[in-house]
This record gives structure tokens, sequence and C-alpha cells, in this order.
């Protein structure tokens, strides 16, 4: 366990959890704002978290959402890593990522989820800044990344998303 909220438990990726992965991103609403291509089978969603390396490379990564009341694979969320592209010429940065099934939306999962995301990546890991990208006809996400304290500070292609917006917050000094 990587760390609970009142009710949620955020949990490294396992291989185990390929069913759940492969069906969240066969969702075409659910993916419509990614930018991701879908698994093509839960195979190929098992192959991709078993060359998972986000957690041993950067300490963190995407974390499973689990409610703590059912045992319920909800989605996921959580840190990535991001480095420079030639065709993104930016910073190193972390960014706040987050998806769940659509039966979940609008329930306060990922702003709950997020926010403690947000606590781990500042307390745990020292990070100095944290970015989230949405792509601008996502309202939910916006919402999301506004309700945990992000603020707007440019429009920029982001993997696959042509036009996104990118909020970002820093680490308080107080």
């Amino acid at each position: 366990m990587i760390a609970e909220t009142d009710r949620l438990i955020l949990r490294e990726l396992t291989a185990q959890d390929a069913l759940h992965f492969f069906e969240l991103n066969s969702d075409p609403e659910v993916m419509l704002f990614t930018g991701d291509d879908p698994f093509q089978s839960v195979a190929e969603a098992e192959h991709f978290l078993e060359n998972y390396s986000h957690y041993s490379e950067h300490g963190f990564g995407r974390w499973a959402v689990i409610r703590k009341s059912d045992n319920e694979f909800l989605g996921w969320c959580g840190l990535k890593m991001h480095q420079p592209t030639l065709s993104v010429k930016t910073n190193n940065y972390v960014d706040i990522g987050f998806r769940f099934f659509r039966k979940y939306w609008g329930q306060g999962y990922a702003t709950e989820a997020a926010r403690k995301s947000l606590e781990i990546g500042f307390t745990r890991f020292g990070l100095k800044e944290i970015i989230g990208r949405t792509a601008k006809e996502n309202i939910g996400s916006i919402k999301v990344l506004e309700k945990i304290g992000l603020s707007y500070f440019k429009n920029e292609e982001c993997e696959g998303i042509e036009d996104a917006l990118y909020y970002r917050i820093a680490k308080s000094l107080r």
C-alpha cells in the first residue's frame, strides 16, 4: 500500500490488474481525451503492467485506486516523470494523472486520490512542482485539477492531444 484516504487505498499496479486495466482502456468515453490507444487484449495490458518500470526508476508512478469498503478497483491515479522529447522541448517534469471507470465519475474519487498523490509527491518524494495536463474539452479533468489547487499556465501539444491545457502547483514554502 502506498497510501490511504478516508475511502481509498492507493497501491502499486500489478500484472493481476490486467483485466481491470484492459476494461478501463476499452471504454471509448474514458479514452476520449487521453491521446492513448486502448490495449488490444488483456495479455497486452498484462505485458504493459509487467514491464512498468516507473516505480523502480523514480520511486513513484501511477497507482491502483481501490475503494476500501468493498476492495473494488476504481481506476488509477498518480505521478509520472516526463522527460523532454524532440517534439516537445520542455524541461523534465512530473505530472499528476488519473483515469477511472465511468461508473465512478462524479463521486469525488479522482479528487480524493489526486489530492493524496500531490501530498505524496511533495512530502515523500520532495517534488517542488507538479503539473497536470488535459484536453481543453475535458471539463471533468479540468475541474479535478482546479479542485486540488493547480492553476492554468499554458496551452501546448501533449502526447497525442494537439491543444492541451497545462496546470501546475508548486510546493508551499510555509
